[in-house]
């Protein structure tokens, strides 16, 4: 099952100072920050932290399937430094859609608060590296205001300068070093060029023609994501964001890259597997939580979508 993960909860210590805002990611990063795998025996990984940013470097080690996921409260980017899969699918929920193969010297950035999910076949065992970015960036010039920038998510993306001082970082973790001014060093020199790269219109908020609003995009959304298990109508939809049911197809179709039922079952299906994983639920109780008033559609549904039935899929995950 893959987990969203939220904010950590910051340690208290008695008769210690509370951390700050700026200590938070040095101090409190964890497995709940990262990015995660499933199954956890297909993955080997290292990692180092320094203030302001967290950094691992991750083989898979089986050319099994497998699937992955990220939320939390910092930014990441992924330098994918080799991989090509037989099939697979990376999404930023309710933004970006992608069933890229080769993933091989690519970048990918998802900022905070958003949801990265993959699900995938390898065919080159894919290793990549994760830096885990406090929005604060400490070690950044305060100049750049970076914590109070806005920044979108992209995925398989190429920008040299980024990924230069993106291995740079990784190096590091491969090696052992223990250079922490480097890191850091290195770390404000990260912080530059995202900014760069942004400036750019790499990483900026898209002003395209056609699509929802972002408060739009936020509302539908959530409100599909609310109801997975009644069925809704384009006009319901519609209505919630001033739109014509044609005008707000259209539009959805342009901002998430997919029509608004293609969208409602995925969400399903993600849910579902949300369920699956509570052994106490019975196979019918979860087609009906996530829309389905038969099974036996339900379990085509999801067959179709992940190559398994809802009862294999539960074995794989007890």
């Amino acid at each position: 099952m893959l987990v969203d993960r939220g904010t950590v909860p910051l340690p208290s210590n008695p008769g210690e100072a509370p951390a700050t805002r700026r200590d938070v990611l040095e101090e409190t990063w964890d497995s709940k920050q990262r990015v995660q795998v499933q199954p956890h025996n297909a993955v080997t990984c290292s990692e180092a932290k320094w203030r302001g940013l967290a950094a691992e470097v991750m083989q898979i080690t089986s050319s099994a399937s497998f699937e992955c996921g990220f939320s939390a409260s910092c930014h990441l980017l992924i330098a994918v430094d080799r991989g090509t899969m037989e099939r697979g699918e990376s999404r930023v929920e309710g933004v970006i859609v992608s069933t890229r193969r080769d993933l091989g010297r690519t970048l990918s950035f998802v900022p905070q608060g958003y949801v990265l999910r993959g699900s995938f076949v390898p065919r080159v065992l894919p290793r990549s590296g994760h830096l885990y970015i406090d929005p604060a960036m400490p070690l950044a010039d305060p100049e750049l205001e970076f914590d109070d920038i806005e920044f979108e998510p992209r995925l398989f993306f190429d920008e040299p300068a980024l990924w230069t001082t993106a291995r740079k970082i990784l190096r590091l973790v491969q090696d052992g070093d223990g250079n922490r001014l480097y890191a850091e060093t290195l770390a404000a020199a990260l912080a530059i060029e995202l900014v760069r790269f942004r400036d750019r219109g790499g990483l900026r908020p898209p002003n395209a023609r056609g699509g929802l609003a972002e408060w739009q995009r936020r509302a539908v959304v959530e409100f599909i994501n609310d109801n997975l298990d009644r069925n809704i109508s384009l006009k319901e939809l519609g209505s919630l964001v001033r739109l014509s049911p044609t005008h707000f197809c259209q539009a959805f179709a342009h901002s998430l890259g997919m029509p608004p039922h293609q969208y409602q079952l995925r969400q399903r299906i993600e849910r579902a597997k949300l369920l699956l994983a509570d052994a106490h639920r019975s196979i019918t109780q979860v087609s009906l939580a996530t829309g389905y008033s038969a099974s036996s559609n339900f379990t085509t549904v999801f067959r179709r979508v992940t190559g398994l039935t809802p009862r294999e899929f539960r074995r794989t995950l007890l």
